[in-house]
């Protein structure tokens, strides 16, 4: 290169053979990024993006990353790109609209005794079905529909988000046993009565069956339903005149209380989570 080159104020490289030098992307001339959501979670607080989509069972933390990138994941509302992103387990971490729950699911049956109360706030000295279960896991599960506090029987709690919801639709239902001890004796032509269906605050209740139970006074029912609206058993004899007087519940789903006893707890099968979820 001459020195009338050097002083033309023309640059050039030497790995371009003599052409001019490509547009440098410093000093203010790069592309604009997009902006991308800091995390206001400092680098000890929470868990990292990837390993709470990795624990959720999507793909592992690698693919997880990729996927970030892409623009695959919401947290809150919001779309984050940020590798090491931090999150708490309250957030609502989405992959592709669906939410995420970074615990390993976890379903667990228990033979409810009387004298436990479900949801709400138990009265002052009251005990609640969180004791019973207490030890069986540190995932934060719920149960799944409700129990007065005075009735027994099969009550499931998970952390299925899903399949709670998909439970608790009155449009599903899910098949139902309960025996039943009213005040007094019924009467066979109310056995029959309701057997027929009965009406609820104007929406007929459909009884699948109900019958005495066998070598027991007639005072002690078993009634068999799908429905799942609150109190439901107990309403259905009082519109008839009965009060019940004890009320356990025998079956629910494919669920029985077979070699549980009452107060006890245990884990489902893969096969009765399968099954559940078909309802």
């Amino acid at each position: 290169m001459s020195r009338n080159d050097r002083s033309s104020g023309k640059k050039y490289s030497g790995r371009q053979g003599g052409g001019q030098k490509k547009k440098s992307h410093a000093r203010g001339n790069a592309p604009i990024k997009p902006k991308m959501e800091k995390s206001p979670l400092s680098n000890t607080e929470g868990i990292r993006l990837n390993k709470y989509i990795a624990n959720s069972g999507v793909c592992s933390r690698r693919d997880a990353d990729m996927y970030i990138a892409a623009g695959n994941v919401t947290v809150n509302g919001k779309s984050i790109t940020e590798m090491g992103y931090r999150v708490k387990l309250e957030d609502d971490v989405r992959f592709d609209g669906r939410r995420l729950n970074p615990e390993k699911p976890e379903y667990i049956l228990l033979n409810k005794p009387g004298g436990f109360f479900v949801t709400g706030n138990p009265e002052k000295g009251g005990r609640t079905v969180m004791e019973l279960i207490s030890r069986a896991t540190s995932a934060k599960v719920s149960p799944v529909g409700k129990l007065d506090n005075q009735a027994k029987g099969l009550l499931l709690f998970t952390n299925d988000g899903t399949l709670a919801k998909k439970l608790a639709k009155p449009k599903n239902g899910i098949r139902q046993i309960y025996q039943v001890t009213l005040d007094k004796t019924m009467s066979k032509e109310d056995l029959e009565n309701i057997s027929k269906g009965v009406y609820i605050e104007g929406s007929k209740v459909i009884i699948t069956s109900i019958s005495f139970i066998e070598d027991k006074p007639h005072n002690e029912v078993g009634i068999e339903l799908y429905s799942i609206k609150e109190h439901i058993v107990t309403r259905i004899f009082k519109s008839l005149g009965y009060e019940v007087e004890s009320l356990d519940r025998v079956v629910f789903g494919g669920l029985t209380k077979k070699d549980l006893a009452r107060g006890r707890h245990r884990n489902l099968t893969q096969q009765e989570v399968i099954n559940l979820g078909m309802h």
